[in-house]
């Protein structure tokens, strides 16, 4: 074997269940080059001994890491490391935006317990039945627990639970603009915006940025020819993984609210930046919505996003256009994020994502030429590219290679769009396979000569 008996003992030095530890290892090892293709594994009893740990322990660690093709048996020769496989049918996907699997954290066990404490609980009729008032009382007590990180004390009565970002996001723009109107946005913004503006008879107007956000004399600028409605990811910004400070914030809520602004705040990823300027919502509580959703800070199946509006009336009218597009959130899965959130799994889900996220853009940033100044947190890369690709021509090529990736132009407000694209660091199940994609994109930038733009498919 490649790696003694000393570096085996490493794996037990990340936090989670002992197995998964383990896997993690092989996975760290095997990212770094000190595990590589053919290698011999030790066998399950000699690295029980050397961890200490009982056998079933390894046996779980190594059925976990076949299932991730990270090894593979040959019968009495025993268990070999595995080189990445990549079937030409399979797509790897470094395009969806989803955060990792969280380190140190048994998904599986979490959802096993969670399930159990709702069953408890809860009334199966009440799980089985229609909510249409966005949420129960209980489950919008939590979701106020929930945000006071970001926003202090919450009122429950303000708070709207509706199943996922994108929905609340369209049902905003139907309670707060008319057909043919525009709502501010910066240049760069997240493509569900642009969807639904087009599919809803909206327009989006960009406002002029610099490093540090929207400027706020050019919000001025549109809000004096008509524009209302303004639009801000500000924390780990989709594409550009950048934050807004103090300072802009300050200075873009004093134009708002000088000028009577209705602010729409979209805030997925706040929780995912360990140093994060409060949101711009609770400087602005009377004239903001603030949108916040579990599906990218904790896992994309809980479908469950918070709206804080900025009082009982104005949540009344947001609850009936939210009713037009989808009558209530999934009473089963909001359950369980309310008892996640009481019971504190949830706070552990994201600290392991958190934990997840660093390794796998540590891997990114030793892997692909990202700028060195670029933020070290989130769960997304933005990789502006060298002249001779476009980023269109980039993910058309990508995608012959097996890799999906994001090109700028899907979130550009406006034209000529900054030739980039944004890597998603989590939709790849394991660090693995996740270097082996990178390793590749990295080759195909290096392509001196990138076939001809083309349409994505």
């Amino acid at each position: 074997m490649s790696i003694q008996d000393a570096e085996w003992r490493e794996a037990l030095d990340e936090a989670g269940p002992r197995y998964l530890k383990i896997v993690r290892f092989m996975e760290k090892a095997i990212a770094e080059g000190r595990l590589r293709s053919g290698d011999r594994l030790p066998p399950q009893r000699e690295l029980a001994r050397t961890l200490g740990v009982d056998l079933t322990t390894i046996t779980r660690a190594y059925a976990e890491a076949r299932e991730r093709n990270l090894l593979h048996a040959r019968g009495a020769m025993g268990s070999f490391v595995s080189a990445p496989r990549f079937e030409t049918s399979e797509m790897l996907d470094l395009g969806m935006n989803l955060p990792p699997p969280p380190l140190g954290v048994d998904l599986r066990e979490l959802l096993q317990h969670g399930f159990e404490q709702v069953l408890t609980h809860t009334d199966t009729h009440a799980l089985m039945s229609y909510h249409p008032g966005g949420g129960t009382q209980a489950d919008r007590k939590a979701g106020a627990a929930w945000l006071a990180t970001p926003l202090g004390k919450v009122d429950p009565e303000r708070i709207v639970i509706s199943p996922g970002a994108q929905v609340a996001l369209s049902a905003l723009l139907l309670t707060l603009t008319e057909p043919g109107d525009a709502i501010a946005c910066e240049p760069l913004v997240y493509p569900g915006v642009l969807a639904a503006t087009q599919q809803l008879g909206r327009r989006v107007w960009p406002i002029a940025a610099d490093a540090k956000g929207m400027l706020p004399e050019a919000l001025e600028e549109a809000a004096a020819l008509g524009v209302r409605v303004v639009y801000l990811n500000p924390t780990l910004r989709n594409p550009t993984a950048t934050t807004m400070g103090e300072v802009r914030r300050d200075a873009l809520v004093t134009v708002m609210r000088r000028l009577g602004l209705t602010l729409i705040e979209d805030d997925p990823y706040w929780l995912l930046a360990a140093r994060a300027p409060a949101p711009l919502a609770a400087r602005l509580p009377e004239r903001a919505y603030y949108v916040s959703t579990l599906s990218k800070a904790l896992t994309p199946g809980l479908r469950t996003a918070y709206v804080v509006a900025p009082d009982r009336e104005t949540r009344a009218r947001f609850l009936a256009c939210l009713r037009s597009l989808a009558l209530m959130s999934t009473p089963v899965m909001t359950s369980l994020a309310t008892q996640w959130i009481h019971d504190g799994t949830a706070a552990r889900i994201v600290e392991g994502v958190r934990g997840e996220a660093a390794e796998r853009r540590r891997i990114a940033v030793n892997t692909l030429p990202l700028d060195p100044t670029q933020p070290g947190e989130g769960i997304h890369v933005w990789l502006p590219l060298p002249a001779r690709w476009t980023a269109q021509a980039l993910a058309t090529s990508a995608r012959m290679e097996g890799l999906a990736v994001t090109p700028s132009t899907a979130f550009a407000a406006n034209t000529p769009a900054v030739e980039a694209i944004r890597i998603s660091l989590g939709g790849v199940r394991d660090r693995a396979r996740l270097k082996a994609s990178l390793v590749r994109l990295a080759a195909l930038l290096d392509d001196d000569a990138p076939r001809d733009d083309g349409p994505l498919v």
